[in-house]
């Protein structure tokens, strides 16, 4: 009797020491609890920090005047990009030629950034302090073309031999780069002045676009992605190699009174990123 007892004892005192815990052992747990509830605390800090900073952003909306050969690249595809990377910026755009959205900032447009279809009117901004210089950047470059209706049945195949249209339409020269090109290589080729009686003159390159693909003219010139927007024309040439002085640049920068410079900055730096870049190339441009 006194052994069963002595063992029953004995194990008593062996399960009581297996259910108890050292201190230091305790301590130890205790304070690796109390770590990893500091570190959740810190962690739903930082995010509720993070939606805090989110939500803190402003709305802001900007305005982007942009040359008319922008407008299919900038709607259907970097704009939206841009704002969903940025959902507290909402872009609008102005398209025209860039002759007259030169002439509309010069009379106070209220736009927040310039992109143009040539280096005169960035240039000429420039000069006006109207165009923060160390914004700008020569982003793109681009071709002009000659074109013809798709069903056309006109002689033409060449820039030479442009005159052998009964009509031809251009950009005016006065206020639209793609016209002012067109001279310069038409003037190259020692055929500006002859072709003076057959030549409409349209306000940007859209105009001059529709113009030839419903046959109100039998040829024009554009740039290369206009054209290349519609299956009604066809790229018959490009414009022969030495008839430009320079190639057909795309500048933008951010226009010195915009009351949101730092969303302009965000704009003109998102369009020489990678992807902006690879839906430029998509519709013709080249990077510059």
């Amino acid at each position: 009797m006194k052994k069963i007892f002595s063992f029953c004892l004995a194990a008593l005192l062996i399960l009581a020491g297996c259910g108890s815990q050292p201190a230091s052992s305790a301590a130890e747990s205790s304070g690796t609890a109390e770590s990893v509830s500091s570190e959740a605390a810190g962690s739903a800090s930082s995010d509720v920090s993070s939606s805090e900073d989110a939500a803190s952003e402003e709305p802001v909306t900007i305005l982007v005047a942009a040359a008319a050969s922008l407008e299919y690249s900038f709607v259907d595809e970097l704009i939206p990009m841009f704002q969903e990377k940025y959902p507290y910026i909402t872009v609008e755009g102005t398209y025209d030629s860039s002759g007259k959205l030169q002439t509309q900032i010069e009379e106070g447009l209220e736009a927040d950034v310039f992109m143009s279809a040539a280096t005169k009117q960035m240039n000429a901004l420039k000069d006006e302090s109207l165009v923060d210089a160390d914004s700008i950047v020569n982003l793109l470059e681009n071709k002009i073309v000659l074109i013809t209706a798709a069903d056309s049945t006109s002689p033409v195949t060449t820039f030479e031999e442009i005159g052998n249209a009964q009509s031809i339409a251009l950009g005016d020269p006065a206020s639209v780069p793609v016209g002012q090109y067109a001279q310069e290589a038409l003037t190259t080729l020692g055929l500006w002045d002859a072709i003076q009686p057959k030549v409409s003159l349209g306000t940007n390159v859209t105009e001059v676009l529709n113009w030839v693909a419903e046959g109100s003219a039998d040829a024009g010139i554009v740039y290369a992605t206009d054209a290349a927007t519609t299956d009604k024309v066809t790229v018959v040439a490009e414009a022969p190699e030495g008839s430009l002085a320079e190639p057909v640049i795309y500048p933008v920068g951010v226009v010195s009174a915009s009351q949101h410079k730092d969303a302009a900055a965000l704009f003109v730096e998102f369009l020489q990123s990678p992807e902006a870049l690879a839906v430029f190339e998509a519709y013709g441009f080249s990077a510059a």
